[in-house]
């Protein structure tokens, strides 16, 4: 079942157009999906979904049907949907994509990794640490995506880095489930890898740091 939501529209305002509500359900799902707040295997349901957030069928499904096609949701042949859940060579070949298009969008980056932005890094890593001792995987997920993309976009590089968040969209519940496992042994170490690699202009040191954070952890899951 999805987390209840506060978003029910007023039942004096006028209903969203089809398209706007479908968005809207679209970027919502989307984002609890790539943050980890569904866990791998959860079945969902249009009538659930609609229920959530207070659209008919029509804008629920066509969400669905984007989000599937992204495959941040599975669609089985008895048209169950669900969260995914990956296989060893799912989970190895998501990684190696990660760490391939990753390590390329921080490399473009260094050349223009001015000192706010590693000033910004810095303060976005106090706060995903926090989440750590605070005992919050979704928080931890979601400040860590948001160190990473800060970064990326100093790569100027949007299609690549389109890329790379339809792979967290993908590993997002296996990535929930993965930090609750192996919660007290999740402190960034390899954040403060990438900042020290930045300030000195290091690309070699920078691209192994980001190969190992991206890596490393996940490859735990593989049996």
């Amino acid at each position: 079942m999805l987390p209840p939501m506060p978003i029910m529209p007023s039942a004096k305002e006028p209903a969203a157009p089809v398209g706007a509500a479908h968005d809207r359900v679209y970027r919502s799902l989307r984002t609890q999906i790539m943050q980890g707040e569904i866990a791998p295997g959860v079945a969902l349901t249009l009538r659930g979904i609609g229920a959530t957030y207070g659209v008919s069928m029509t804008p629920a499904r066509e969400a669905v049907r984007r989000l599937v096609a992204e495959g941040a949701l599975s669609l089985s042949a008895s048209g169950r949907v669900s969260t995914p859940e990956l296989t060893n060579e799912r989970i190895e070949e998501l990684v190696a994509i990660r760490s391939m298009l990753e390590t390329e969008l921080a490399t473009r980056a260094l050349p223009r990794a001015h000192a706010a932005l590693i000033d910004r890094l810095a303060a976005i890593n106090t706060s995903v640490i926090e989440r750590v001792r605070e005992g919050d995987p979704v928080g931890y997920i979601r400040l860590n995506l948001e160190f990473h993309r800060t970064l990326y976009r100093r790569a100027q590089a949007p299609a690549m880095l389109a890329l790379v968040e339809t792979v967290w969209l993908q590993l997002g519940p296996t990535m929930r489930a993965l930090y609750t496992r192996i919660w007290e042994d999740r402190t960034p170490r390899h954040h403060t890898d990438i900042l020290e690699a930045l300030n000195a202009g290091d690309e070699p040191a920078l691209r192994l740091a980001i190969r190992q954070d991206v890596s490393q952890g996940l490859r735990r899951l593989i049996s």
